[in-house]
């Protein structure tokens, strides 16, 4: 892993920047376990955010796209993108509305987007993305083919400025004794039960599909 070193200004929040780190071993694993992020920029004078799933191979990220949107075409003449991601653990439940929060890991990364021509590249991104979204299913899948490879758009960005932002644990303390309940509600996602699609009813899940859940 890479270390993200001389950050800006721009990359520590300015509330709770002790919640701030730069370093790769925290921010890798974020994006590692988020499917999804919001991909923001600014163009025609108009901001833009698109929400997109995600998955970071090596110091980079990327996305994918129909060759015929217009938005993720328009992304090669940026200069940069925005790209967040949000992981929500806990509801805090305070003693005062004011204190309740949420137990969150977060990452905000710019950088510069780049369309990625290699083959090689692109389709090790496909595969990535794929095994993140549905683990061990590549293999059992009928194979990608080079019509729908030049069918899609492959959009990487470099992970060479980014921070996250993590609050983690119980509710502050309140100086009230009124008795007041406090604690978590644990709001991680679960996966549910594979669920089959038109034609597949007779078909046995595959052992990739079984008991799956996200812990």
């Amino acid at each position: 892993m890479s270390a993200m070193k001389d950050q800006p200004p721009r990359t520590t929040p300015s509330r709770y920047p002790k919640r701030a780190h730069h370093d790769a071993a925290t921010i890798y694993p974020i994006l590692d376990e988020a499917l999804f992020c919001t991909m923001s920029f600014v163009w025609e004078g108009r901001v833009r955010s698109i929400p997109q799933s995600i998955v970071r191979v090596g110091d980079a990220v990327y996305f994918h796209a129909s060759v015929g949107s217009h938005f993720f075409r328009s992304l090669a003449q940026l200069d940069e993108v925005c790209i967040t991601v949000m992981l929500a653990d806990d509801i805090v439940v305070a003693k005062t509305a004011f204190e309740h929060s949420i137990n969150y890991r977060s990452v905000v990364v710019w950088g510069k987007p780049e369309v990625i021509e290699d083959h090689d590249e692109k389709y090790a991104a496909f595969k990535e993305l794929t095994e993140k979204m549905v683990p061990g299913s590549w293999d059992y899948l009928i194979p990608m083919t080079d019509k729908e490879m030049a069918k899609t758009l492959a959009i990487k960005v470099p992970l060479t400025e980014a921070s996250a932002k993590i609050r983690q644990g119980p509710p502050s303390p309140h100086e009230s004794e009124r008795e007041v309940w406090t604690g978590l509600i644990p709001i991680k996602p679960l996966r549910g039960a594979a669920v089959a699609g038109p034609g597949a009813e007779g078909i046995e899940l595959p052992l990739h599909l079984r008991g799956r859940r996200v812990e």
